[in-house]
């Protein structure tokens, strides 16, 4: 049968030009979605999302988006509320562990809950995190001292580790491998969205409702997220099994924990050289020592010892941790500078704390955008952790007379200094370990970037209450107190200052400044250890997967706990759509031998991964594309790829199909040199996820060449008839 290039013709000779069933049709294409049910690896898992998400699969996307909004939004709303939560609550000396308690929960329950989640279905450990995030948010609002606010937000991030960990591994279940880079961005966006939106939201709850809806506005969206995923996600039983290594893991949790506790108890709640600050100590050296024999007998170490061995892991480890400790400990007490030392409100504390976060944002978006272009990273470690020491000299510098021309710039140049170092961090371990350890060292990486947060916030929260004391003590010296005023509240309560005579309000002021501003001073040179340190890093040829950045790695997001192989997926669909942008079916058909257009070469791998299609399917197609497509049918039906059997079907012919494997072949190949650096011969997991991203891909929609004529090669010839 000849089918000329007249869709109206066409239509009239075979009919309705409706789509059947299991074609959609958008932006002038019609393509498949759903495919019978077929076993992993075979077309009809590659081409579409799972047969659970059906058509539901964006609003599953939509209730993981907000799961992942809550758990990173509580890492920055807090920080505005704190001066008012101080206030309201007592506890000064306290503070930063309203920040640190939900960031050591989450980055020690992050490995746990990925790998429950394996084992017993991601859907139900998912909604149990979620439906802790809420009860620990409902305490959190409820809490009526210091003491509770801190449990209860280590209930919170209890819940949030495994929210932020599990959103990721659940669109692995929803979303086809080709479209999985993509997905994974809007997370990126999504920390970029907390960052700025945090510590505004917080300053608004505080001044236009109460502190504790920093907390209650977790409820009705959390709830809602809880029902979507609860009726609209139905994913299959898991089998994976793990050995989870509780015992390592919690002797992880407990080092982190006495030595935060250590540094942040220390010279306030307790002397240095009391029993308490030397028990705390021990403690942690006790755990730190039988820490190496647990990981060494664990069959999956929470962390591998191997990592430690590798100079680079060891260098960006220090680097992460000090960056960490310098982003959260800003974050914590700039707004106490804001709303205390300058008197504004907590709205406005959080639009004068933009120009961080947006110097933050330009450097690490622009930062992995050239490095991919360039292939050169280590200049942008040396130059972060530099600009950082400088920016926190210069917050050191500010007072009570800064003006706000000032205190932008210096803020501005914090984030300029963090976001050249902290997206480069992940991609520098990830361009130097082997395939087997890139899942680990990932999430060790990050790791210790969290960790470095709790310790930043705690030893932040310990310089900052000691000199306080001190300062006030060396205000009030000499002064006359109203009746009956207790000076210790000062320390507890910052509001109490509008009760003071006005010349003494003004010492309180400086104090609170002074004391401020010792930190920052005691910041940057901590900041130039990681200078040094910088240094050292060693410079690679840059493989191209790694130069697929993470915005949200780039952002101070969670621990990752992704796979080696997620890893590497996840680069590869992102790398594939770009690669598809260079006249990839061109170069498959050259690869292939297979003398036909870009457009025809496309045509045959969708009829290989699809079946057989109808004409109508093909006809039903809108737009300038139309011509091109029939033209290019038309053209495969004279050369023998394509017969029309059943009448109204086309189907491959022999010599068609052994085109279209060239053509596979090909295009596995492709995604194989993507793969610079790694061996997929060497792993079958990689080796197997190569050929089904690659029928995934081949043939498929956002593949589709756009060119609205094409040309076969001047070597066309027609095979022989099979």
């Amino acid at each position: 049968m000849r089918v000329d290039g007249n869709a109206t013709e066409r239509r009239g000779r075979l009919g309705s030009p409706r789509a059947p069933d299991g074609c959609r049709e958008h932006s002038g294409t019609v393509s498949a979605t759903t495919q019978p049910p077929g076993p992993a690896g075979s077309p009809a898992a590659a081409e579409g999302p799972p047969e659970h998400a059906g058509g539901n699969v964006w609003v599953v996307f939509g209730a993981l988006m907000l799961a992942m909004f809550l758990a990173a939004l509580d890492q920055t709303i807090v920080s505005t509320a704190l001066p008012t939560i101080v206030s309201d609550l007592g506890g000064l000396e306290h503070l930063s562990w309203v920040v640190t308690a939900y960031l050591l929960a989450s980055t020690a329950s992050t490995p746990l809950w990925g790998k429950l989640g394996d084992m017993y279905g991601r859907k139900g450990i998912f909604q149990a995190c979620i439906v802790i995030f809420l009860a620990g948010s409902a305490l959190c609002g409820i809490a009526q001292n210091m003491p509770e606010l801190i449990a209860f937000r280590a209930i919170q991030g209890i819940g949030g580790g495994g929210m932020m960990v599990l959103t990721q591994a659940i669109v692995g279940d929803v979303v086809p491998p080709r479209d999985r880079g993509r997905y994974q961005g809007f997370f990126g966006a999504v920390f970029g969205v907390t960052s700025v939106g945090g510590p505004l939201l917080g300053g608004l709850f505080v001044d236009h409702l109460s502190w504790r809806w920093v907390f209650y506005i977790n409820l009705p969206i959390g709830i809602v997220a809880l029902l979507v995923i609860s009726s609209v996600l139905h994913l299959p039983r898991s089998h994976l099994r793990h050995k989870i290594d509780y015992l390592g893991t919690a002797v992880l949790a407990g080092i982190a924990t006495s030595l935060v506790l250590m540094t942040s108890l220390g010279g306030v709640s307790y002397p240095w050289g009391s029993w308490q600050t030397y028990a705390l100590a021990g403690i942690a050296v006790v755990l730190l020592v039988a820490f190496v024999p647990i990981e060494r007998r664990a069959a999956e170490p929470v962390m591998p010892l191997k990592l430690f061995r590798l100079p680079v892991f060891n260098v960006t480890s220090g680097i992460g941790f000090i960056v960490g400790f310098a982003m959260f400990g800003a974050l914590t007490f700039i707004p106490t500078f804001l709303q205390v030392v300058h008197g504004v409100s907590a709205t406005t504390s959080g639009v004068r704390m933009l120009p961080m976060v947006v110097g933050m944002l330009l450097t690490s978006i622009g930062t992995g955008q050239i490095i991919s272009r360039t292939g050169r990273y280590k200049i942008y470690p040396i130059l972060g952790t530099a600009i950082t020491a400088v920016a926190l000299w210069l917050m050191s510098r500010l007072g009570v007379d800064s003006s706000i021309l000032e205190m932008s710039a210096a803020f501005l140049v914090l984030g300029l200094g963090l976001g050249l170092v902290m997206q480069v961090l992940v991609l520098i371990v990830q361009n130097a370990v082997p395939y087997e350890d890139l899942g680990v060292a990932t999430a060790g990486a990050t790791f210790f970037r969290s960790i470095g947060g709790s310790f930043g916030v705690a030893v932040f929260g310990s310089i900052f209450s000691n000199q306080l004391a001190s300062n006030v003590r060396d205000a009030l010296a000499g002064q006359q107190l109203p009746s009956g005023f207790d000076p210790s509240v000062i320390q507890g309560d910052p509001k109490v200052i509008s009760q003071l005579p006005a010349d003494v309000g003004r010492s309180i002021i400086g104090a609170y400044s002074d004391s401020i501003s010792t930190v920052f001073l005691y910041a940057a040179p901590i900041a130039v250890i990681a200078f040094v340190l910088a240094w050292f890093v060693k410079e690679q040829p840059l493989r191209k997967t790694v130069a697929v950045t993470d915005i949200g790695e780039g952002l101070g997001g969670s621990p990752t706990e992704r796979s080696s192989l997620d890893e590497i997926q996840r680069s590869l669909s992102v790398l594939s759509s770009r690669d598809a942008r260079r006249d990839l079916y061109r170069r498959l058909a050259a690869k292939a031998g297979v003398p036909v257009s870009p457009l025809a070469a496309w045509c045959l791998l969708r009829l290989d991964h699809l079946g057989p299609l109808p004409w109508s399917t093909i006809s039903a197609r809108t737009g300038p594309a139309l011509p091109a497509i029939s033209e290019t049918y038309d053209r495969l039906l004279d050369l023998g790829y394509v017969r029309d059997d059943p009448p109204g079907t086309v189907a491959l012919t022999d010599a068609g199909q052994a085109a279209a494997d060239a053509l596979d072949a090909a295009r596995r190949d492709s995604l194989a040199e993507l793969l610079d650096g790694w061996e997929p011969e060497q792993h079958a997991e990689l080796a197997a996820m190569l050929s089904t991203l690659a029928r995934a891909l081949g043939g498929s929609d956002p593949e589709e060449p756009r060119e609205e004529t094409e040309k076969a090669p001047a070597s066309d010839a027609r095979p022989e008839p099979s």
